[in-house]
């Protein structure tokens, strides 16, 4: 039974058997890496440690943050080219201290993201071609590490796929530097997102004149965007500056995954265990009914990874129970 207005999808439990009123698959790739969990550094578009500068005219869809340095370090750039605002450390107060939080939370992301909070990286070399080059490949979802400590995109372009998974999630981890040449591209195919590449960069990351780059850059120093380039992500430098060139920066809108169920199963004491196929980090609301008629709420969830796992605890006197999931 669906409700066009929510896109409901439902599943029932009845003493132990399984009736599916909605039908739903769990691809394999939700087994893969899960994203990056940016905190509240994920609003900006630019955040620096030590500078932002800037020849007009840019645009900037995103906050630009700039902390421990001063606003004055801030050149180049107006309030015009920026949806958003521009913060920097010395507005003191409040914002100061969001400054603060959002550049720890970037430092989390950053460990996260690397080969010691993540290891096991495949080196692309192994899939063929020279190590630490990514032009000319067509890359699945999954997690990534230069056996040479660098990345470059300069052969031709990198194409990532996401063989139809809209949570697929891509990880570069690079001990170095991350380059990708003048009017190299990074495309997308197979309902791939740029919200959900992450590249982790151990030095500083180059972005050449009129090349067109996806995913969110988090480098532990600097971060140069040149004449023309675009930035389909987020320019995330920890110590120090974030260069611009006239450049188009964007940051990234997730589309969500619809909401399905998959295994379901009713234990001996009658608690019943869901797995449901979401969005990570958007809330959804599930409820459950003995009739399809009258719904009650059963939770509010916002999950880390896809499928999550929720065990309804309420359901041991039932011996019939539909459930729903739907985003507000």
């Amino acid at each position: 039974m669906t409700k066009r207005s929510k896109n409901y999808s439902i599943k029932s439990a009845v003493a132990g058997l399984l009736l599916v009123i909605t039908p739903a698959l769990v691809p394999d790739t939700f087994a893969g890496q899960a994203p990056v969990n940016l905190g509240s550094a994920a609003r900006f578009g630019i955040l620096a440690g030590s500078g932002i500068t800037s020849v007009p005219t840019s645009s900037v869809k995103g906050d630009v943050g700039l902390s421990p340095a001063a606003r004055s370090n801030i050149t180049g750039l107006t309030a015009a080219e920026v949806t958003g605002s521009i913060y920097a450390a010395d507005d003191g107060g409040a914002t100061a201290a969001m400054l603060t939080q959002a550049k720890g939370d970037l430092g989390t992301a950053f460990i996260d993201a690397s080969p010691a909070g993540r290891p096991g990286g495949v080196d692309v070399a192994s899939l063929g071609g020279a190590a630490g080059e990514l032009g000319g490949r067509t890359l699945a979802p999954g997690l990534y590490k230069s056996a040479p400590g660098s990345y470059d995109i300069t052969s031709s372009d990198l194409t990532l796929d996401a063989g139809g998974d809209p949570n697929a999630v891509w990880i570069f981890q690079a001990a170095t530097t991350v380059n990708i040449s003048t009017d190299r591209k990074v495309t997308l195919s197979g309902g791939a997102q740029a919200g959900n590449i992450f590249w982790q960069v151990g030095t500083s990351a180059t972005l050449s004149p009129r090349s067109a780059f996806k995913g969110t850059i988090m480098a532990a120093q600097s971060i140069s965007i040149q004449t023309g380039a675009l930035l389909d992500g987020r320019a995330l430098a920890q110590s120090a500056a974030v260069t611009l060139d006239s450049n188009p920066i964007s940051v990234p809108v997730l589309l969500s995954a619809p909401l399905t169920f998959g295994p379901i199963n009713r234990a001996i004491d009658g608690f019943v265990t869901l797995v449901i196929t979401n969005t990570p980090g958007r809330a959804f609301t599930l409820q459950t009914s003995a009739n399809l008629t009258d719904w009650t709420l059963l939770a509010n969830r916002t999950a880390t990874g896809t499928p999550d796992n929720y065990t309804d605890i309420t359901a041991v006197t039932e011996p019939k129970r539909f459930y729903r999931a739907f985003y507000p």
